[in-house]
Parts: C-alpha cells; structure tokens; sequence
C-alpha cells in the first residue's frame, strides 16, 4: 500500500469556538493519538484531504505520512474516525491512529464479489452475508479488497470465512465458520413450500378455530 503525504499544524488551542474559526478558514480540525504516545491536536486542509482521499487507490483505508508544517516531524497515521455535517457533508473532525510499519494493525476491509454464480442464473437468489471482514496484517500489505470468486457456486452453496483465498501476510479475526456467501431457494420456490406447509395439517392436529370479528368500536385507552 502506497503512503499518502498530508501537510498538518499543529492547534495550540482547543474547544468549540477554536475548532468553529478552522472550519470556517477551510481546515478540518483532527486528533493524532496511539503508537504509545500522547495525543496530538491537528488541523488539516479540508479540501487538501477530501481530494487525497478521492484520488488514492484506497480512500479512507490510505496510509498518511503526517507532516508537521514548519518542523522536520513526521509520522505515519491511518484515519480512524471522520465526522460529516449532515447537512452540508462537509468533513468536521478527523481521527487520526499513529501507524508503525512492522507492526501489525488491525482494519475492516470490504468483500468483493466475482462472477455470477450458477445457482442465481437458474433463478436463486444471492445471499451475500459478510460485506466486510476485520483484518489483521501489516500497514503496507492492507489489502483493497477481499476477492471472493462466486461463479461456481450453485443452489445451496455457501462461501465460508475459512474458504477465502487471502492475499499473503493477511489474517481475518472474524469465526471461521461465518457464512461469507451463498445462494438459497427462489422468491417463488420458497413461497410454494410455505404454502404447501401450511395447507397440510399437522397428523392429529386440532381444525383451526374460526377468527371472531368484533362489530363496533372497541375501548382505546387515552
């Protein structure tokens, strides 16, 4: 995974008022904590940040080399938390978790599937359970994504965690027994058997009592 470089200062100040007047100049407020050190309070360019984001190949999951404006510090950092205005979406506050190369970190990576399985072409439906896996590997060696091939999956087929093919130096932390993926019965085949269930009564059961409907208004308490 290629780093990300983002020019950072460092904020003096904190508080409400403080982190009002950085926005309003374009500069998004952030804190830099972890790697056995104090936290740091930052501030970033907003639209310095948003367009790194954008244009890196892996978004959010980049690994930044956090320059400190006037000094020759510099660490390396992975966002951990982003706060958006709901109204303007406007990034507010980032979090940022200090990164050290050889040690291994711990992120969630999305699952992407390949193929279409053979199970949804005779009319199945795709049961894509697990959209994201929680990792542990080293920073350079993130992955984009987990590549899932499922075009050979047919009805009743399912993808388990233990299954994966995983790029090297990659562990998955969730149950090995997880269903990642799978397709079951179609919509109407389903249906059918409910139906059939349901008109055949059980040996020995009792007839079904007649629903009573009232007539008239009934009591509602205030």
């Amino acid at each position: 995974m290629a780093e990300v470089t983002l020019e950072v200062v460092r904020r003096e100040s904190t508080g409400k008022e403080i982190a009002k007047k950085l926005r309003a100049k374009g500069q998004v407020p952030a804190v830099v904590y972890g790697g056995h050190r104090d936290p740091v309070a930052i501030a970033v360019d907003r639209k310095a940040v948003f367009d790194l984001i954008q244009k890196s190949d892996h978004g959010i999951r980049s690994i930044f080399l956090l320059k400190m404006a006037g000094t020759d510090q510099q660490r390396h950092a992975m966002i951990k938390e982003v706060q958006i205005d709901p109204i303007s979406r406007k990034l507010t506050h980032i979090d940022f978790v200090r990164v050290v190369m050889d040690e291994v970190v711990r992120v969630n990576v999305p699952v992407h599937l390949n193929g279409t399985p053979i199970g949804v072409k005779e009319g199945g439906i795709l049961d894509w359970q697990i959209r994201e896996l929680h990792v542990e590997c080293l920073p350079n060696v993130i992955p984009d994504s987990i590549e899932v091939e499922v075009s050979e999956l047919g009805h009743h087929d399912y993808l388990r965690v233990s299954d994966l093919k995983l790029p090297e130096g990659v562990k998955v932390l969730d149950d090995d027994e997880r269903v990642v993926v799978g397709v079951t019965h179609a919509r109407a085949e389903v249906a059918e058997a409910a139906a059939a269930t349901e008109a055949v009564p059980a040996e020995g059961a009792a007839p079904a009592e007649p629903e009573v409907i009232k007539k008239g208004k009934t009591e509602t308490e205030d």
